[in-house]
């Protein structure tokens, strides 16, 4: 949490903070909401104005009294940079305060040259959004990098990656604040998508909600309360790593019989070309264009909803596993929405009934009495607007008046 030393200090956030969550508001509304002085309320007010933080915005519809000048943020007064990436594409934005994107840039992702390659790509990716918004990184609150990776979002470190070998103990944090001079946070694509989504999608602000993030790697974007669960050292959520068979599957991770080894899109892909190289008919094939190799998971389930026996076969069974894995899930943290990615729907609902049938069959049945599971609704840019509202949720946060010194380092009041 942000600290200040000053009570003013700490209400001028407060003013800011409450603006945000029910703007356009009056200066009154703002009172009696905070329960800051009138007088002080108009100081801090006349102050952010000045600053270019809030507007006045019109005045209120009230039927009776006078009516009262309305306040809202300035929605251009900075921006924030997100880039979102795994081992298809980066998705590189810069939205505004509200968060509502300006410019989006998005491209294959670079893998075949290595660690500094794929970074020197990522400060690239930005620099082009921002001269596509035409803006500097001076007009940047902060940078946010939503990695696939596990990530130590305390110290902005990527410790590693299952779809991305040689993407290990990155100090991405450090590299970003030393290139654009501006601050920068780092977290898991999962937890960025899952907190866009509550936020801004289907989540539906859902106090217990639960993303699962689908593609190479399978992971949970978990929030109880209100709050993304973190663990111990930064490492909840690792879905895709949870033990689901014992087949002998290898997974990346260097365990057998992981979700994401079984299950995940690179599982679909591997599955489908061996049905073809057998002498198995796909349609599949053709929606490749004959060429084997530009079958990846997505086509998979494109070709399982137009009818293709094969395709169908393999995302029911997907499906099986992917509903064995959210009935724990479910048992585990009984959340109330459960959130697939959106690219799940390319297979149709389908899918997500067979899913949600596997799921409660084993699960408790308390646990899914009324837990509600849909697709995700923002597409692509959802880890790019998960990251944004990540920066600007930490900038508005409230402060707390920092204790005394004496309290935190009690070897002062011995001296």
């Amino acid at each position: 949490m942000k600290h200040v030393n000053i009570t003013l200090e700490r209400d001028k956030h407060v003013v800011e903070a409450v603006v945000r969550r029910f703007g356009p508001i009056s200066r009154a509304r703002i009172h009696e909401l905070t329960d800051i002085r009138g007088g002080t309320t108009s100081l801090l007010v006349r102050g952010l104005i000045e600053e270019g933080r809030l507007v006045e915005c019109g005045r209120s519809n009230n039927a009776l009294g006078r009516k009262q000048i309305l306040l809202k943020l300035n929605e251009e007064y900075r921006y924030v940079a997100g880039i979102d990436f795994d081992d298809e594409d980066v998705v590189a934005g810069v939205m505004d305060l509200r968060p509502s994107l300006r410019a989006v840039v998005k491209k294959p992702t670079r893998l075949a040259a290595g660690r500094d390659a794929l970074i020197r790509q990522l400060i690239a990716s930005v620099r082009a959004v921002l001269a596509k918004a035409s803006l500097t990184p001076e007009s940047l609150l902060g940078i946010g990098i939503a990695d696939p990776g596990l990530v130590d979002s305390r110290r902005g470190v990527t410790i590693m990656s299952s779809m991305i070998d040689f993407w290990r103990e990155v100090p991405l944090r450090e590299i970003f604040e030393k290139e654009f001079g501006v601050p920068a946070l780092v977290e898991t694509r999962t937890r960025a998508k899952a907190v866009a989504e509550r936020q801004l999608g289907a989540g539906e602000m859902s106090e217990n909600m639960i993303y699962v993030d689908y593609g190479s790697g399978i992971g949970a974007g978990i929030i109880l309360d209100g709050k993304l669960l973190y663990g111990h050292k930064y490492s909840a959520g690792e879905f895709g790593h949870t033990h689901l068979s014992t087949d002998g599957v290898v997974c990346k991770c260097g365990s057998f019989g992981c979700l994401e080894a079984v299950a995940g899109a690179r599982a679909m892909e591997m599955k489908i070309r061996r049905v073809i190289s057998e002498g198995g008919y796909s349609r599949a094939l053709e929606m490749a264009g004959g060429d084997l190799s530009r079958i990846n998971g997505w086509t998979v389930l494109e070709a399982a909803v137009a009818g293709d026996k094969a395709s169908s076969n393999i995302v029911a069974e997907i499906g099986s596993y992917l509903g064995l894995g959210l009935a724990n899930l479910v048992n585990l943290f009984n959340p109330s929405v459960v959130l697939l990615d959106h690219r799940l729907a390319l297979a149709g609902d389908s899918v997500l009934h067979h899913i949600v049938q596997v799921m409660r069959r084993q699960a408790l049945t308390y646990a899914t009495d009324d837990v509600a599971v849909r697709f995700a609704t923002l597409g692509s840019e959802a880890g790019v607007l998960g990251i944004g509202l990540l920066i600007l949720n930490r900038h508005y946060e409230i402060p707390a008046l920092k204790p005394p010194r004496f309290l935190i380092e009690p070897e002062v009041a011995r001296a």
